[in-house]
């Protein structure tokens, strides 16, 4: 006959036995958890793991609000998805639209325990987006793009179908001030960004990237001249200001433009053909691009193009770094073209139709101190002939219109500049102090003009 175990031995089973309850409820719960993620997770997501989302990105970010549409999570990818998600600058300098987004390789578990985001959360993060809106009320431009993709373990960034530009027409555009502006277009098919430093950038303390490439941009710049010069206003920032202005490091080892196109053009009334000039083919390289470094550093920027589908444009331009006041050079060399192309310009800007004129080489080579810009112009061109055209109907047959083109082409026009025996020539005497209102292309552009004029007028 079996005996009963001793007493001792009863209480050390029923204690393993209750012991092992809690282990088995734990176990149940964890289970059920992960079918209904498996099996239901957005309505747990949305209901858990949102508003968690929507609190440590605040904590991480104050001075950014974010908004979240509907969110849905894949437990084995570790994706996350949103509708769409609304950003925007708590001091109202910026908001945006993103939509549809997906996340994947964020580390978020804690957040369940009340943890927060950190940046190396990130560390094997992509991000997918379409979409994507950004406005700037202050200045009413829109930032756009279609396609975007961040991947931190990759250290690369790519986007597709960027556009920059006005809210509005171009009449809106200028609609809202009493003085001059420059409006901007900017389109660009494809950015490609390499060896970024994700998880400094979430820190906001660097913005660092071995390489930038810009495809097919499309750069459309137009200045309404029928308006006069500002007084009042801030005048446009200048590269040394943008550069001083970024808080933070920023080191970008090269800026590639890949066939690049641009136009620039002065409208002188509303809803008139304005006069405007063109860069095909542009190649561009910047190198050196940041805003710290010993005195002597500069960003450097090599550029080619097609000048007026005519002649082909060499510009070399050095910029300092860490300079406090708006100083840097340029100089550049312009082959054989027919002058007569610069008719899309002339004819509309100054009344002048130029009838002939063969450039054989041009080149340049100016300094801008303090905003003050001073160089020279060679020019070695022949058979130059202008016309002056009536403002209204472009004929050049009026009466006062042949006085005025013989008075201009015998008194006040060189037809030709070519060297003499011994080498000289007329060189033109760049002279240009800048306007409050010079963004930085037009700065540069109306200086080159003052030497080019001098090269080519009497005095």
């Amino acid at each position: 006959m079996q005996s009963d175990p001793p007493a001792t031995n009863r209480r050390k089973l029923w204690r393993l036995k209750m012991a092992s309850h809690p282990g088995v409820a734990v176990g149940a719960i964890v289970f059920i958890c992960v079918l209904a993620l498996l099996f239901f997770p957005d309505p747990l997501v949305n209901k858990f793991i949102k508003p968690r989302v929507a609190k440590a990105f605040a904590k991480a970010y104050p001075a950014y609000s974010l908004r979240i549409a509907d969110m849905n999570y894949s437990i084995l990818k570790n994706s996350f998805g949103f509708d769409s998600l609304m950003l925007s600058a708590v001091n109202g300098t910026f908001s945006s639209n993103v939509g549809p987004v997906f996340v994947s390789g964020i580390h978020w578990m804690h957040l369940l325990w009340g943890g927060s985001l950190v940046p190396t959360d990130y560390a094997n993060s992509v991000v997918e987006a379409q979409n994507v809106v950004l406005n700037f009320p202050q200045s009413q431009y829109e930032l756009r793009c279609g396609p975007l993709r961040v991947s931190v373990p990759d250290s690369e960034i790519v986007v597709e179908a960027l556009s920059f530009q006005p809210v509005g027409d171009d009449e809106q555009a200028f609609a809202g001030s009493a003085f001059r502006k420059t409006r901007y277009r900017l389109s660009v098919p494809q950015v490609t960004v390499t060896g970024f430093a994700g998880l400094e950038l979430l820190k906001g303390k660097t913005y660092r990237a071995r390489s930038a490439r810009i495809h097919d941009a499309f750069l459309d710049v137009l200045i309404n001249k029928d308006k006069p010069h500002a007084t009042k206003i801030s005048s446009p920032p200048m590269p040394n200001e943008i550069l001083s202005s970024i808080k933070g490091i920023l080191q970008v080892d090269s800026l590639s433009v890949i066939n690049g196109r641009v136009k620039y053009s002065e409208r002188f009334g509303v809803g008139s053909k304005p006069a405007f000039i063109t860069f095909d083919s542009v190649q561009v390289l910047a190198e050196g691009i940041a805003n710290h470094g010993d005195p002597d550093a500069a960003i450097v920027i090599h550029a080619q193009g097609t000048f007026m589908k005519a002649g082909t444009m060499n510009i070399l331009m050095t910029i300092p770094v860490v300079s406090q006041e708006f100083s840097f050079k340029y100089s550049g060399s312009l082959s054989r073209m027919d002058i007569s192309t610069l008719n899309s310009f002339f004819e509309t800007a100054n009344q002048v139709r130029i009838k002939s004129g063969v450039l054989q080489t041009a080149s340049f080579d100016i300094s801008v101190a303090s905003g003050r810009a001073s160089g020279s112009v060679r020019a070695v061109y022949r058979d130059l002939h202008l016309a002056v055209i009536n403002e209204h109907t472009r004929s050049e047959k009026g009466l006062f219109d042949g006085i005025s083109s013989f008075y201009v082409n015998t008194v006040r026009i060189r037809r030709d500049n070519l060297p003499d025996k011994s080498g000289m020539m007329k060189i033109g005497e760049v002279n240009y102090t800048r306007k409050r209102d010079d963004p930085f292309l037009r700065f540069a552009w109306s200086a080159l003009r003052t030497g080019v004029k001098d090269a080519t007028v009497f005095k």
